[in-house]
């Protein structure tokens, strides 16, 4: 039996504390080697040089150059998978959500003082994120920067009907970040109300969201009320610490949080938002499932399908992380499986006429 070679590791931080801790903690699991530790960009580049690391875990801010610079040569000149640690700071947060537009898999708060009472957890998620980072589609991520391979469709001489749907459902995980990004970028202004479940930490979804906005004619915001009514030509994201649901009141349609318990370890989840769209609007909805480790959503995706609506999911290729897609495409979820660059262009053919 052939041994299976270890995922060698380069942990780069410049707190020698933190990184002898990262290593006991990835060498506790048997498919990780930490290879070497370096304190900055520069001891960090001579030795991918010599060592050929499969995977970096990179500190967001270290002396001498800051992770996000020594990413943005890495990714250019060397690219290799890289896990962003960030402290959960407002700042952090758009440092973060630029490293990962840069070229990052994953990222992963550093731990809070109270480390003992959260050790066994984040050694879980750190060594989960890291394998993952081992397997990402490093390649898509280039595609989806490259701009669009598409031409945008005029619809200038259209009329927009959403007679057919009431919602339009996302959900996303690592890699969503960027593909959401894309997907909105190219829609025009009038489309029926979208929802957005991307899983993300609490501390970053308001600058998610924001950023979303920014690069989007649609208004993107962060659904920070209890409940709101879902309007077309708006886009409503789940907060990173709560689940939203779509209900139906009468004739009209709201989104609302949902405090209850992580689904399948995630709070917000995708499964929750689909399996709501379903009771409030089942056939007349379209649910998208993008990039993301794991299989959240494909429950829910396969309970849209079976109510007649539309359900879209992202093939292989276009992923950076081919799970969630993956699992609802096998469990005959998907109506359609299409690259992340034709699923804005197939919407708005579903939605403008002559």
């Amino acid at each position: 039996m052939v041994k299976k070679r270890r995922i060698k590791v380069l942990v780069v931080d410049d707190s020698a504390v933190f990184r002898a801790l990262l290593t006991d903690i990835l060498e506790s699991d048997p498919q990780l080697k930490v290879v070497a530790g370096a304190e900055d960009p520069y001891e960090a580049r001579e030795l991918i040089k010599k060592l050929k690391p499969d995977v970096l875990t990179l500190d967001v801010e270290m002396p001498r150059m800051d992770g996000v610079q020594f990413l943005r040569n890495l990714m250019r000149l060397h690219p290799l998978p890289v896990v962003m640690l960030s402290t959960l700071t407002q700042h952090k947060a758009d440092v973060t959500l630029a490293s990962l537009e840069i070229g990052a898999v994953d990222y992963l708060p550093k731990p809070t003082k109270n480390l003992q009472s959260e050790l066994e957890s984040y050694r879980e998620v750190l060594i989960e994120k890291v394998k993952m980072a081992a397997k990402a589609n490093l390649t898509a991520h280039a595609e989806i920067m490259s701009g669009p391979s598409y031409s945008k469709i005029d619809i200038s001489a259209q009329r927009f009907d959403a007679s057919l749907v009431d919602v339009i459902a996302i959900g996303a995980s690592t890699g969503g970040t960027e593909a959401l990004k894309v997907l909105l970028k190219n829609m025009p202004a009038k489309m029926p109300p979208i929802v957005i479940t991307q899983h993300i930490k609490a501390v970053f979804s308001k600058s998610f969201a924001d950023r979303l906005n920014r690069e989007s004619a649609l208004h993107v915001e962060e659904l920070t009320n209890k409940q709101s009514p879902l309007i077309p030509g708006r886009v409503y994201v789940a907060p990173g610490d709560k689940h939203i649901e779509v209900i139906k009141k009468g004739q009209r349609f709201y989104c609302r949080q949902n405090d209850g318990d992580p689904v399948l370890r995630h709070k917000p989840s995708v499964d929750v938002m689909f399996q709501s769209v379903v009771k409030a609007a089942g056939g007349r909805a379209v649910g998208i499932l993008l990039t993301g480790m794991g299989r959240d959503g494909a429950d829910g995706m396969k309970a849209m399908h079976t109510a007649g609506a539309v359900t879209l999911a992202q093939d292989e290729l276009t992923s950076v992380v081919w799970g969630m897609p993956r699992v609802a495409i096998e469990m005959g979820a998907a109506t359609h499986v299409m690259p992340l660059k034709k699923i804005t262009p197939f919407l708005v053919e579903m939605f403008y006429h002559s």
